[in-house]
């Protein structure tokens, strides 16, 4: 069965079932054919905006289309107004790229920002990527977790920073890129990373996801501990993990080159065995080698991802369209019946995106069109940024008390 656009469908039998509506809007579109858009994701301030309403600040990074994964500084774009207008978007220098020695540059990249509630700020986490010119620094190439804090008072950004890792070689390359946290109600960090150890070729080494507990101040992201270190005998192992707490249980999504994993555990650190995504049918989902995340209701939990079998051969690893589907958590697997499109594709790859929980009504998923490779555009893709905006048919509350998610 294919996945649909329109309203989600009242399914007798799905477990816990949340009805919910689309909005898609457009933040902006338009490119200058060197250079696009890509890794656009949202924040949302409570009680910043218009009227003492939620603020929500979306963050994207220029990327040179002659390369491969050559970023520039973050940006941002900004409404105070539930998406009715945008600011921006602006260019903060303290995210911008930062000279290290040997003529490497360095700069924060596939950050996703999150309000933690505990200290009242928006903090984004990504991780650092290092180049030479605009090419990737040569192997070996370390990388660790990043993170910027938002002053919502200037409206600005302060320097990126990194988290400091232990001493130990398979932190080598670690990064919290694209990934989805968990914040406790002490304030402490549930932070997903991935990591590998120094090798001279990072495209074909083995990838570890782990769970890394962080204390956050408002101002310092400081690591505690890590929990378990997952990894599967498969190409580059697993990576890109996404984290969300539901109904007393943390789930964890995971990419990898052939499949999507998931893992599920009792206390965010330590996890069951990965295992395929699947369909409750038992074929599996046909997401690969990209990631996936989490949209989480008080009463549903969901999963948005892209797969093969959409008429969607001639999008680039099939990252495109972006569909949603209700996930059994029991069972861990989606179904089916409840898949529907979220953000239709137009040639370009929808892969790189995140959502936020704006308030109990709505949760935005915000996606750019990446593109990549040359030739994308014919399908109609334009650079569009996305917010596809779920309006939730009853109220989400997740936010209310407990372990906060996205």
């Amino acid at each position: 069965m294919r996945a649909t656009p329109g309203h989600s469908r009242g399914v007798s039998a799905m477990p816990d079932a949340v009805g919910y509506d689309v909005q898609l809007d457009t933040i902006t579109s338009g490119y200058d054919k060197k250079t696009c858009w890509v890794q656009a994701r949202g924040g949302t301030v409570p009680g910043a905006g218009r009227g003492g309403g939620p603020a929500v600040v979306v963050t994207m990074q220029k990327l040179l289309l002659s390369g491969s994964d050559v970023f520039y500084a973050l940006n941002e774009m900004r409404t105070d107004d539930m998406g009715e207008t945008w600011s921006g978007p602006v260019e903060h220098a303290a995210l911008g790229r930062r000279a290290e020695p040997g003529g490497v540059e360095a700069v924060i990249c596939d950050a996703t920002p999150m309000w933690h509630a505990v200290s009242a700020t928006l903090l984004s986490t990504g991780h650092v990527a290092r180049y030479v010119g605009d090419a990737l620094m040569p192997d070996p190439r370390p990388r660790q977790p990043a993170y910027t804090v938002y002053d919502e008072r200037a409206r600005s950004w302060a320097e990126w920073d990194t988290v400091e890792l232990p001493d130990e070689d398979w932190y080598f390359s670690a990064g919290s890129g694209s990934g989805q946290r968990v914040d406790l109600p002490n304030g402490d960090i549930l932070l997903p990373i991935y990591h590998h150890a120094d090798t001279d070729n990072s495209w074909t080494t083995c990838y570890y996801a782990t769970v890394a507990r962080c204390s956050f101040d408002g101002v310092r992201l400081e690591f505690i501990e890590a929990g378990d270190h997952l990894s599967v005998p498969e190409p580059r192992g697993l990576c890109e993990p996404s984290l969300t707490f539901f109904r007393g249980r943390y789930y964890m999504t995971l990419r990898n080159d052939v499949r999507g994993y998931v893992a599920a555990g009792d206390d965010g650190l330590h996890f069951g065995e990965p295992v395929p995504w699947r369909f409750d049918d038992g074929e599996e989902l046909g997401n690969y080698n990209t990631q996936q995340h989490w949209v989480t209701h008080t009463g549903a939990l969901y999963l948005v991802y892209t797969r093969r079998g959409l008429d969607n051969d001639h999008v680039f690893r099939h990252r495109a369209p972006l569909v949603m589907g209700q996930v059994d958590p029991d069972r861990l697997c989606v179904i089916r019946e409840t898949e529907r499109i979220i953000v239709p594709q137009r040639g370009a790859r929808l892969g790189n995106f995140a959502m936020t929980t704006v308030n109990e009504s709505e949760s935005w998923v915000i996606a750019a069109e990446w593109m990549q490779p040359a030739g994308c555009e014919r399908y109609g893709s334009d650079n569009s940024v996305y917010a596809a905006r779920i309006l939730w048919h009853e109220p989400n509350l997740i936010q209310r008390e407990g372990p906060r998610v996205g």
